[in-house]
């Protein structure tokens, strides 16, 4: 009787370690196994998923085999790890475990719009607009609503987000990476703030960040920034019109077609710093670290004119008389009524 139940006891540890013999292979197997896909593969995983109905769905999709098994193996191996929402890139030639890797690690795709210096608003809504993995909850409002939207319900919406590239997932709003880009701005501001030279001629961060636009508009050699940053605070300070083309420019928004004429020059409008003393009303473009940098740290010197090129640089002048050598030599041969620099008028001469 013993000799039986003994011979049983065996058979049947036999049994159960050929049985675990054969759940370690059939495992193994599915792990190893490589994705049936003939190329990229997106992978949408929404909240709430589990690894379970992920799996389950990629069998029928006949994606893979074995669902159970591996579902096995993440229950023991893996379930203390949350499944994060996304998106996963399959690609061709992975295997199984490479998918429950990926999930492991909540390597999910990201993607990236750039909010670059110098845009306005307009622009920076429309590089959001055309994001199509974020979920849009802004197209239908206005600028104020965004703002609103943002947090910000009473501020003009120029100027205060920063300019950078922002990653993001499949499934996030456009609103979040408003409030990342907006946060930003602020910290940006506020450090800039607190390290900028004596003795400027602003009252707020604010009227820095104005500054700022303006210089990020007129600049095309980031080297020039600190010097175009001094001719303007310097005439700031004589009380000189800052004649700046760009806040123009701005102040006929949609209207401006390329071609900014004499008349635009005259036309009244809070932005038109050829008539109207100070700096513009508010930003008029994204501004980076760097102009809000030159901004709050101005160029030493005299120079209280700027002329550009047509490289991208300026020339730098002194005097009236030097001004009007350098925009005969470089803008008067293009086109007549080419401005593209403060020009030589101050508020007492327009008075």
């Amino acid at each position: 009787m013993m000799r039986k139940l003994l011979l049983l006891l065996q058979t049947g540890l036999l049994l159960a370690g050929l049985l675990l013999l054969a759940c370690i292979w059939l495992q193994r197997q599915a792990l190893q196994q490589p994705l049936q896909i003939s190329g990229e593969y997106l992978l949408d995983v929404s909240p709430g998923a589990t690894p379970g109905g992920l799996l389950n769905r990629l069998e029928t999709e006949q994606v893979l085999t074995g669902a159970f098994w591996l579902r096995q193996y993440w229950r023991f191996n893996l379930d203390e790890i949350s499944l994060h929402s996304g998106e996963y890139r399959l690609l061709k030639g992975m295997t199984a475990r490479d998918l429950l890797s990926l999930w492991q690690r909540a390597e999910v795709v990201q993607y990236s719009v750039a909010f670059i210096e110098g845009w306005n608003f307009r622009q920076l809504r429309a590089a959001l607009a055309q994001q199509e993995k974020l979920e849009q909850t802004l197209t239908e409002l206005s600028d104020q609503q965004v703002m609103a939207a943002v947090g910000w319900p009473d501020a003009h919406p120029e100027g205060w987000f920063f300019p950078d590239t922002y990653k993001y997932v499949r499934g996030m709003r456009d609103v979040d990476l408003l409030e990342q880009a907006a946060r930003r701005q602020q910290q940006v501001l506020a450090e800039e703030w607190q390290e900028r030279a004596p003795d400027l001629p602003y009252s707020d961060p604010y009227e820095a960040l104005i500054m700022a636009s303006l210089i990020e508009k007129e600049t095309g050699v980031g080297a020039e920034r600190e010097q175009i940053s001094g001719v303007f605070v310097r005439r700031l300070r004589l009380n000189m019109l800052l004649q700046t083309d760009p806040t123009v420019i701005y102040g006929l928004g949609e209207r401006y077609k390329g071609n900014l004429t004499r008349a635009n020059l005259r036309e009244a409008s809070a932005y038109n710093t050829y008539l109207n003393p100070g700096l513009p009303p508010t930003p008029i473009a994204l501004a980076g670290r760097e102009a809000i940098h030159a901004a709050l740290h101005p160029a030493d010197g005299e120079s209280l004119y700027f002329v550009a090129r047509g490289d991208g640089s300026h020339v730098f002048s002194k005097t009236l008389s030097e001004h009007n050598k350098a925009v005969r030599e470089y803008q008067l041969k293009r086109r007549a009524d080419y401005r593209s620099s403060p020009a030589p008028k101050s508020t007492k001469e327009t008075q």
